[in-house]
């Protein structure tokens, strides 16, 4: 047996086994042909060989039952009646300018190791198996330029990669991208250009928790630092409010995950209030619906200030030294 991801295996023939039961990967015909099993053609050969009638089926030298004479075996099903997981698309709003880092081209644009953030982090959705489909919201005079950026780049076979224009705000945007979406997509991430060095497990992660059957799923990692809650003085000193429970806290990154239908409600109950909301899983918050939080990871730091840019080029000569990334 050959050990996979979430505690998974498979038989020497390719069939996949999960907790749940036991999934065909291949179809029948494949199976059948696989040198590890003995199929029903093979199986009444042998059993016509000695005396007395063909029994029913046995075991498999791959250690699954097959059908043998109408029986059915116990765990597997026919090919027709498995039921695939939902498609899962990633929105990436890229459409901010990106002031805090200073003048220059829109933040997702601006390079690491010579390459525009927005193609790290568009590799870095494409890195994940669940991914079939990103599409980029890009700034609205900019739409030609990411066109074209994107349309050279070596991606999996699966990833396809759509770019529209985006809006005024980060929640008109995100907006934009859903309704570009295919209906055949069921499970939406919205990820944030600006954290281009996500791994590929945390995305994994925030899929597999919408798939086990959340509602809106964030990663997120405890604070380091003690926060205090002030009353905002610009240009002087800050009142205290009250310091809240560290314990209690989470920074939140992306990608978010959500259940596709939840996150179109929420777009379409909560009104853009003209700076728009930051973070999707706020507006799934205010429907009442609950939101779980999966472990985040360090790398996936958001590149906001100019230190931020030195950190993300140290990361990337780490994992160049490390992995030949």
């Amino acid at each position: 047996m050959i050990a996979l991801d979430h505690g998974t295996v498979a038989g020497r023939c390719g069939m996949f086994v999960s907790p749940r039961g036991v999934t065909p990967r291949l179809t029948r015909t494949q199976h059948l042909r696989s040198p590890w099993c003995a199929g029903p053609g093979r199986l009444a050969r042998t059993e016509k060989s000695r005396k007395g009638p063909v029994k029913a089926s046995r075991p498999a030298r791959c250690g699954h039952t097959h059908v043998g004479q109408g029986n059915k075996p116990a765990g597997v099903q026919p090919m027709s009646n498995v039921s695939l997981p939902p498609r899962t698309a990633a929105v990436i709003p890229a459409a901010g300018r990106g002031l805090r880092l200073g003048p220059g081209a829109p933040k997702a644009l601006r390079t690491l190791n010579g390459t525009p953030m927005l193609v790290h982090a568009v590799r870095a959705m494409a890195a994940s198996n669940a991914v079939s489909l990103v599409v980029v919201v890009a700034p609205p005079d900019e739409t030609a330029a990411v066109k074209s950026l994107l349309s050279d780049l070596v991606l999996p076979d699966r990833t396809e990669v759509a770019v529209v224009p985006g809006g005024a705000n980060r929640q008109q945007s995100v907006r934009l991208g859903l309704d570009a979406l295919p209906e055949d997509i069921g499970i939406v991430l919205v990820h944030d250009a600006a954290r281009p060095l996500v791994p590929v497990d945390t995305v994994d992660a925030v899929v597999e928790a919408v798939r086990d059957g959340a509602s809106a799923v964030v990663p997120a990692l405890p604070l380091a630092d003690t926060v205090k809650e002030v009353e905002p003085r610009p240009g002087g000193p800050e009142p205290v409010l009250s310091t809240p429970e560290r314990a209690r806290l989470r920074a939140v990154q992306t990608p978010q995950g959500f259940d596709r239908e939840t996150l179109i409600r929420a777009h379409g109950t909560v009104a853009d209030d003209g700076e728009g909301a930051t973070d999707c899983a706020g507006l799934v918050e205010r429907l009442g619906e609950r939101v779980v939080v999966v472990p985040g990871h360090e790398e996936a730091f958001k590149v906001t200030r100019p230190l931020d840019l030195v950190l993300a080029e140290a990361v990337l000569a780490r994992r160049r030294a490390n992995d030949g990334f």
